[in-house]
């Protein structure tokens, strides 16, 4: 591993020096009291300087002093004046390092948790430490009756925060973040890991297996807690099977989601695409994700297609001005713009290049990216038909749709000049693709609807990332890392847009 993927030094340090005798006491006492220790937390557990406690009341690690992390900060106040940089959150049980700015994660606070947990929950109900086999559930004669009787669903409250919950940020994890939100929110991978239908076939190596983890997270999510959850399992197990993504420092949230549908694809036993089957197979990564691309190449002299069908899983959609070729002396017509005027940018010279401008909304970058390209005079194709190569046309279109789309618009830029393209692009609740498709049926429902956005603030070299969910039908939350706030559908369609994540609105069974 990586340099960066130490920790916090400030932690290690104190750790080498003083052990952690003293988180273990903080934990069990304080963090997860029994019945008599809460009480004695309810009268000592104040702030000692405004003598309140606050829902962000935190402990020194090093001495006897509470503080809170409201706007007055007291906590801080003690750390200038004591020079003690770490203290524990009683809420949670995590440990927030000052000079670091953030909170810190190492796996031996976590077992030292864990440890704790299964002997309060051993006292308490009695639990055996003995691992419990798996038994498939299968209802009973009088069970198979009841749901007979009672054949409607449950439904969800209005106000129901079932599968809210916030995730720590370890680190620069804020990109992970948004995506496991994007994941667990999704409804067809939700119902798939909640009704238990992942078979790991890593047998002895399960701790290791990616899909039992985020079925773990799924578990979580769902289970009625509301208390933000620490993904370190899974940032482990990344940072394992995609070495690329290791380490602290700030990762790309469209890399992370394509490198984990792909680590989530193999630890399911998916199938390699092959050129006869692209994309078949039968995992839920493939079955959710995968659609299949349409390629026409056309040669401009005999006018003969060539096509390839290729397999995706996200479409990248370019919002920096294209390049278009103006072969007369009369305006040029994209599907960007028609313009009729020069600028410092464009002329309209006989065989130079125009720029066209920048796309304003989701359907103009798709119709961007299905329009034909000229491959020019340097990019020839040899044409089967003609013996010959041949200047060629290319134009993409959509063979077939997968079930939830991810449109990935293309904000940063390395080219000459490296930037971050901050332009708003407008972008609806719900879409309908038929018209990028290579074959249109009047049979098919190509509508899809709007569940999650992901979203860059800062420049291209740092940032933050956030994510807003689609709790129920009109329902928005954005998630902040730990923080879970609610949201309107205004603040959603205002957003900058990074990740667009759409689900199929009608489901067709082949």
């Amino acid at each position: 591993m990586s340099e960066l993927a130490k920790g916090c030094e400030h932690f290690l340090e104190y750790r080498q020096n003083h052990g952690l005798q003293s988180f273990k006491i903080i934990y069990k006492y304080l963090v997860k009291p029994g019945q008599e220790a809460r009480k004695l937390k309810a009268k000592t557990c104040v702030c000692h300087v405004c003598h309140c406690f606050t829902p962000r009341l935190h402990t020194c690690l090093m001495c006897v002093y509470f503080g809170c992390m409201n706007p007055d900060n007291h906590m801080r106040v003690h750390v200038k004046s004591a020079g003690h940089p770490l203290a524990v959150d009683l809420n949670y049980g995590t440990v927030f390092c000052f000079k670091c700015r953030d909170y810190t994660y190492d796996g031996s606070l976590d077992e030292i948790c864990r440890e704790t947990d299964q002997q309060l929950a051993h006292k308490k109900y009695h639990i055996s430490r003995q691992p419990v086999a798996y038994v498939a559930w299968e209802p009973t004669k009088s069970e198979m009756e009841l749901l007979k009787q009672n054949p409607k669903r449950r439904r969800v409250e209005p106000n129901s925060t079932v599968g809210l919950r916030g995730l720590y940020n370890l680190g620069n994890t804020c990109f992970m973040n948004c995506i496991v939100q994007a994941l667990a929110h999704t409804p067809i991978l939700r119902d798939y890991f909640l009704s238990d239908r992942h078979r790991c076939f890593l047998d002895t190596m399960q701790q290791r297996c990616v899909v039992c983890e985020m079925g773990n997270i799924f578990q979580e999510f769902y289970s009625g807690v509301s208390c933000p959850y620490i993904p370190f399992k899974l940032l482990h197990l990344v940072w394992t099977h995609a070495r690329h993504l290791a380490g602290y420092e700030q990762q790309d949230a469209h890399e992370f989601f394509i490198a984990v549908l792909d680590v989530l694809h193999h630890h399911s036993g998916g199938q390699t695409p092959t050129v006869t089957q692209p994309g078949h197979c039968s995992c839920i990564v493939d079955q959710t994700y995968n659609g299949r691309l349409q390629s026409d190449v056309q040669c401009q002299t005999c006018k003969s297609v060539s096509t390839t069908v290729d397999p995706f899983r996200d479409i990248s959609l370019d919002l920096a001005p294209s390049m278009v070729t103006n072969r007369t002396s009369t305006p040029v017509e994209t599907n960007d713009i028609q313009s009729d005027r020069t600028s410092p940018a464009s002329s309209t010279n006989s065989g130079e290049t125009l720029l066209s401008a920048v796309p304003a909304t989701l359907y103009e970058c798709l119709d961007r990216f299905t329009r034909p390209e000229s491959l020019g005079s340097e990019s020839k194709i040899k044409c089967n038909k003609c013996r010959s190569y041949q200047e060629s046309t290319k134009k993409l279109s959509v063979k077939k749709l997968p079930i939830v789309t991810c449109f990935h618009l293309k904000r940063f830029e390395h080219s000459l000049r490296s930037r971050k393209i901050a332009k708003y692009i407008q972008f609806d609740l719900e879409i309908d693709l038929t018209s990028y498709m290579a074959r249109i049926s009047e049979s098919s429902d190509n509508r899809y609807s709007l569940f999650a956005v992901v979203n860059h603030s800062g420049s291209l070299f740092n940032g933050h990332y956030t994510c807003f969910i689609r709790q129920q039908q009109d329902q928005w939350y954005k998630c902040d890392d730990a923080w879970i706030t609610k949201a309107t559908t205004e603040e959603v369609l205002s957003s900058e847009g990074y990740l667009l994540f759409y689900h199929k609105k009608v489901l067709e069974y082949s």
